[in-house]
């Protein structure tokens, strides 16, 4: 008896392949139109979480974010490098600092989400609101179909 082949598996045949690539490319098109603003993608949960709720310690910011402190520290030094962010003493906690947006952050920020809308509407060009609607259901049920059960 001689042994079968498997199949060969068509990565191209599976959504996730799709998912995958098309997430690629919208992360190369973002940052390619966030880089003359001095933005990254990076950059977003936190300039998001400020922008919402004002000054946050870098432990909120880590929660919003869902990164690890580190990953938090590492990346607001970056962003206080580029100057969208800046740091205040704590009033009650002297190893603490409350971090808020900068005035360069704020002035930028709208021209940021219209270039983030714009990369949006190219990736649904050609979509009814109808289809549009049914691809956004589709997606959150992927998420939620992947996500780790509460109490994980």
């Amino acid at each position: 008896m001689s042994a079968k082949t498997p199949p060969r598996w068509d990565p191209e045949t599976v959504p996730t392949f799709w998912i995958n690539h098309a997430s690629r490319l919208l992360m190369r098109h973002f940052e390619q139109r966030l880089r003359p603003l001095e933005f990254g993608m990076a950059y977003l949960p936190v300039v998001l979480a400020l922008e919402e709720h004002g000054p946050l310690l870098q432990k909120q910011l880590a929660e919003y974010a869902h990164v690890e402190q580190p990953t938090m520290a590492a990346l607001l030094t970056r962003m206080e490098r580029d100057g969208l962010i800046q740091r205040h003493p704590h009033p009650d906690d002297r190893r603490a600092s409350r971090i808020s947006l900068s005035p360069k952050a704020r002035e930028r920020l709208p021209e940021a989400k219209a270039r983030l809308e714009e990369v949006a509407d190219q990736a649904t060009s050609g979509f009814s609101e109808k289809e549009r609607a049914a691809f956004m259901a589709l997606l959150r049920r992927v998420v939620a179909n992947l996500e780790p059960a509460s109490g994980e």
